[in-house]
């Protein structure tokens, strides 16, 4: 089982949105017992508060329910948990290696790596553009499953 974890600030916008997506693309593909996907925030800021609503309804217009889904924080534990820690923009990566302390096993990526792009996720908390954040989601996890359905037997 390929374990993936989905890093964003406040664990309310994108990364919610990266992990009930990629829930959904590897339900699709039939390959959803092949992997355990979640999410969490580098910030305290959002710690027990639901999937910011316009999340919710973008979601929601491509069939996707994320009830129950409330903001943790990362931990230093999840480094030896998950297999991909996987952050949305370049503030997010620094705050991983901070508290991991580095990245020895290589597990840290940004998302839009996997489709070729060298650039973040811009946060639709600040500039209100849910649509790009959804198309750059979207793009990244597509490229992901693709990578890493090449890896799977």
């Amino acid at each position: 089982m390929t374990k993936v974890l989905f890093i964003c600030h406040g664990n309310i916008c994108r990364s919610p949105m990266a992990e009930f997506l990629m829930k959904e693309l590897v339900r699709q593909a039939g390959q959803a017992e092949a992997f355990c996907i979640a999410s969490a925030a580098t910030s305290a800021e959002e710690l027990g508060n639901p999937v910011y609503p316009p999340v919710r309804r973008k979601l929601a217009e491509h069939g996707i329910d994320c009830t129950g889904k409330t903001a943790r924080q990362l931990t230093r534990r999840d480094y030896e948990d998950w297999d991909l820690l996987i952050g949305m923009d370049e503030e997010n990566m620094a705050g991983m290696r901070r508290l991991f302390g580095g990245d020895p096993e290589g597990k840290l990526h940004m998302l839009l790596e996997y489709a070729g792009l060298h650039r973040g996720v811009a946060d639709p908390w600040y500039t209100r553009d849910f649509d790009a954040a959804w198309q750059d989601v979207t793009v990244g996890c597509t490229a992901l499953l693709t990578r890493l359905s090449r890896r799977r037997p």
